[in-house]
């Protein structure tokens, strides 16, 4: 069976529920007014009646009643009516009642008794009477047409939400809606450019078409998580003083055909209807992936909500006041068309932010913080190599509330440090160990940040420590002096026996090894492999043997490995890999042996105090040289 019309059938089938539901929903408030209308007119009435009758149940017969008339044992008759109030000359009061249509005067003459003897009083009720009668006609008729107004006004709303699949779900800031500006932005100092331009096109367009440049149509975000995209089209929403609409690339999808290039075309018209304004799609690689064969209902869905988008941003209707701005940590992914100028004629790359940016970033979060005198940012820029802007964020954010939990009042140098080591490896862990497992440790950290530091290349050691971290029983610290650019070979060859010097550690003190070198290995396997297969730095030359990424038979982006790669040059890849780590393993053996006492020494430091800062770790080991 061809799985679009099964698809297809499958929305029919939603359809046709939804439709099911609406029937039921009708069908059961019309039970609802049948029995509200029954209770209206015949149970409340005879509720009234009912308390009517129980407040006359001690009334008196009205033969009885003459009778007493006759023998002036009643002083006054109250006439409401048919009913009758009788007070007697003893103060007792009871009830009685006479035929409707007969006057009470008349009641009285035929019992053989003078109406003017008898003292009786007729309340004149006309008035009430019609009154009364009136609206036991009328309000029970409003009561339904207001029950009426409101089931059939539920209704409508219910059977609009069917059938508005195809509205757009996008979030509309006008200005002064959004408090987050350009200023509030840091570390991307040329996406903020590129960005600031397409505000000043909206607001200036007369400065750009006077020498003929036109309106870019869009611009794309590109880069790693945390950088800064959605923040940027924030302060795009702030500073730009026209309609803003904010979608993410997913609410564009449904089960339902078609709804997705619907949700599209709303999406645009409002934006037009706005004009100039400016389009936010979040993660666009959700709907904006390259097209494929298209063999499931869904992946057509996405297909035809793409095919919309590239309709709307540069079709045959003129589309010059909208400008759409994109964000996607998956550039790769998408589609050529809608790379193409003419549609995403800007594609910005954001960038992890460098030591500058990371300053500004720094500076950015720390306002309404209360920081110690003592606190270098500039250390703590250099320390925080490879952190994205929302890892500073966060960083910043856990040191204020380790000070606070801390009763201090202050954010000291101290709060920073170990903040910044929790959002890198985790929050420190008060594991139980015995007395053999953190000596293990002890020397396998050591191995590292010996070896380390007798390598020429290789940077300072921050921080050494056994105190147990997400997954691992202890960690050493070895962040970059500054934002390297570029790797060399040799530098490469000592991160493989930094990476080994644990396990060297291992081998040479307790001739065993523990599986705690899992990772290391792992790492230090990922880059000889790299420095085979992707940078050409090995015996079989300049060659890329890696995975490249294509279309898969289902129109996603698979792996593969290429088809040109043999058998025996793949064994040449895994001989060369082993011989990079056999090389490094050697030569972190070698160090471990000659730096044996002071290995000794540095172990020993960590199981007395469990972790060793740099300037702590360089008197044991002397200063580290470049």
């Amino acid at each position: 069976m061809d799985p679009t019309k099964f698809l297809n059938q499958e929305s029919g089938k939603k359809q046709g529920k939804g439709k099911k539901q609406f029937q039921f929903k009708l069908k059961l408030n019309l039970w609802t007014i049948a029995i509200t209308f029954f209770v209206i007119f015949f149970v409340i009435p005879g509720i009234i009646a009912a308390f009517q009758t129980l407040g006359t149940s001690s009334k008196e017969n009205v033969t009885q009643l003459l009778s007493d008339v006759k023998g002036g044992k009643v002083d006054k008759v109250a006439v409401d009516s048919t009913k009758l109030t009788v007070t007697y000359k003893d103060g007792s009061v009871k009830f009685s009642t006479k035929e409707d249509g007969e006057s009470f005067s008349d009641l009285l003459k035929n019992a053989g008794i003078d109406p003017s003897s008898v003292k009786y009083e007729v309340v004149d009720q006309s008035l009430p009477k019609i009154i009364g009668n009136i609206l036991g006609i009328v309000l029970p008729i409003l009561l339904m047409v207001g029950f009426f107004y409101f089931i059939l006004r539920a209704q409508n709303k219910g059977a609009q939400d069917i059938f508005s699949f195809g509205r757009s779900r996008a979030k509309v800031f006008a200005k002064g809606r959004q408090s987050i500006t350009f200023a509030d932005v840091a570390g991307v100092d040329e996406a903020k450019k590129e960005l600031e331009e397409l505000v000043d096109f909206l607001k200036n367009p007369a400065k750009y078409r006077k020498i003929g440049a036109r309106t870019p149509k869009g611009a794309l975000l590109v880069g790693p998580s945390g950088v800064g995209k959605t923040l940027l089209a924030k302060a795009v929403a702030g500073e730009a003083g026209v309609p803003f609409f904010s979608m993410a690339g997913s609410e564009f999808m449904e089960m339902l055909v078609g709804v997705g290039a619907s949700r599209a075309r709303d999406l645009f018209a409002q934006a037009k209807a706005s004009a100039p304004s400016i389009i936010f799609i979040d993660e666009i690689d959700a709907i904006g992936r390259q097209r494929g064969k298209g063999l499931m209902g869904g992946h057509d869905e996405r297909e035809q909500t793409l095919n919309q988008i590239l309709v709307e941003m540069d079709g045959f209707t003129p589309n010059d006041n909208v400008i759409v701005v994109a964000a996607t940590n998956r550039g790769d992914l998408l589609d050529p068309a809608l790379l193409r100028p003419g549609r995403f004629d800007r594609r910005i790359v954001l960038d992890m932010p460098d030591k500058e940016g990371r300053l500004a970033i720094l500076h950015i979060h720390a306002r309404g913080k209360k920081f110690a005198k003592g606190v270098d940012w500039s250390k703590v820029a250099d320390r925080t190599v490879g952190f994205s802007g929302a890892d500073l964020e966060n960083m910043l954010n856990e040191a204020a509330i380790g000070a606070a939990r801390g009763n201090n009042d202050q954010i000291s140098m101290a709060d920073l440090e170990e903040s910044s080591t929790k959002v890198k490896l985790g929050p420190a862990k008060k594991r139980l160990q015995s007395d053999e497992d953190k000596k293990l440790t002890a020397y396998h950290e050591a191995g590292h940040a010996v070896v380390t530091h007798f390598l020429k290349y290789m940077d300072p050691v921050h921080r050494i420590s056994i105190v147990a971290r997400g997954m691992s029983l202890g960690h050493t610290l070895i962040p970059p002096v500054g934002d390297r650019t570029h790797e060399t070979k040799t530098r490469l060859l000592e991160q493989i026996i930094a990476m080994l010097g644990g396990r060297a550690a291992e081998e040479v003190v307790f001739n065993e090894m523990t599986s705690g070198a899992a990772n290391d290995i792992a790492q230090a396997t990922k880059i000889a492999k790299a420095m085979v297969v992707e940078f050409g730095m090995g015996e079989i030359g300049p060659m890329n043997l890696g995975a490249d990424m294509g279309m898969g038979d289902f129109g996603q982006m698979e792996w593969y490995e290429q088809a040109q790669n043999s058998q025996a040059f793949m064994e040449k890849v895994d001989a060369q890999t082993k011989k990079f780590l056999d090389a490094g393993y050697k030569a972190a053996i070698k160090l471990v042996k000659e730096k044996r006492k002071l290995l000794d020494k540095v172990s020993d430091a960590l199981l007395e105090k469990e972790t060793l800062d740099r300037d702590d770790f360089e008197k044991i080991v002397g200063t580290k040289y470049q």
